[in-house]
């Protein structure tokens, strides 16, 4: 019985728990190039880069890449958390996603567009 409390107890804090989202860049650290990008839950992207990196594959990676780390190896690749976003308790997420993309076009727009993937 104890243990139906404090699982209960448990599920009930992760869903009050809002992840982390913010504004992202992968910058090849080889010719500086950098893919600029957005994510409701930052902590996907940053395992997304470790899953790659433990496995030195490139499939859960944006399409984009996929060329530069076949050619560099993920090494070359670093992920940089440029701004993270302060949810309002009641936002829903399509308001999240939409103040997400003017932050990341801000973002962009401070790359050179040279160096953009």
């Amino acid at each position: 019985m104890h243990n139906t409390a404090r699982r209960k107890e448990l599920v009930a804090e992760y869903q009050q728990a809002r992840p982390e989202a913010g504004v992202y860049r992968i910058v090849n650290r080889m010719n500086n190039k950098v893919l600029t990008g957005s994510a409701l839950d930052l902590s996907r992207i940053r395992n997304k880069m470790e899953f790659a990196a433990s496995t030195n594959t490139t499939g859960v990676l944006d399409q984009r890449l996929h060329k530069d780390v076949r050619a560099f190896g993920i090494a070359a690749f670093a992920l940089e958390v440029l701004e993270v976003f302060d949810t309002a308790p009641g936002m829903t997420a399509e308001e999240i996603q939409r103040n997400l993309a003017t932050l990341e076009e801000l973002w962009r727009e401070k790359t050179d567009p040279a160096l953009r993937y």
